[in-house]
């Protein structure tokens, strides 16, 4: 018997988002007010940034909602509404703060905590995303599981390393731009490996010898 068949292959073919669009959206969306964020905070100031984010965050969360989508599947949105309202609370409150030039360092920093903090509870984050793919029975398969463990490390090794670059380009004094494309990389590169990743899996699977 192959592992294929011992494990169905419907779990392989579930194993988080592959190539349709819509589930290669469902594991984008939550981070674009981080991008919107960090756009309007480098062109304009960070007050705008933090606004621009903390209202895309509110609409992606109302849509999700209404769309039937869990809380578990929203803790990248839940969390980023709370930096988001943070940051422009202290932004009006004093537009000139010595916090203002570390803001995008921190936001990077903030969502590897999301990120390891989920791997920590065992709870990774991309798992309530990738769930909205699947059907219920197979959210307990543990090819599944592992496949997401593995994405939700690689957001936040991402997400770490972009804190410590950002906050390395802060103390350098590198042109603006320089941070913004730091941060839409942080992105970029693991959504690529989150849309790869489970298909390759699914590959080596099919090609393991009958057992």
């Amino acid at each position: 018997m192959s592992v294929v068949e011992c494990h169905g292959s419907d779990a392989y073919d579930s194993l988080g988002p592959g190539e349709q669009g819509e589930v290669v959206s469902s594991f984008v969306r939550p981070f674009l007010p981080w991008i919107g964020y960090a756009v309007v905070a480098s062109v304009a100031d960070w007050r705008w940034g933090a606004l621009a984010g903390l209202v895309l965050t509110a609409w992606g969360l109302v849509t999700a909602r209404r769309a039937g989508r869990g809380w578990d599947a929203l803790l990248i949105e839940t969390c980023s509404a709370g930096y988001f309202a943070v940051v422009l609370a202290i932004a009006l409150a004093d537009p000139h703060s010595v916090l203002r030039p570390w803001t995008q360092s921190a936001s990077s920093g903030w969502l590897a905590l999301i990120a390891w903090g989920s791997l920590a509870v065992r709870r990774p984050f991309t798992l309530g995303i990738a769930r909205a793919s699947v059907p219920a029975a197979l959210w307990d398969n543990p090819l599944f599981r592992r496949v997401n463990v593995v994405i939700s490390a690689v957001w936040a090794v991402a997400f770490t390393c972009s804190a410590l670059a950002l906050a390395a380009l802060q103390l350098s004094g590198a042109p603006g731009i320089a941070p913004t494309l730091v941060t839409i990389a942080a992105f970029v590169l693991p959504a690529v490996f989150t849309v790869r990743y489970p298909d390759a899996v699914r590959a080596r699977a099919t090609r393991q010898p009958a057992v």
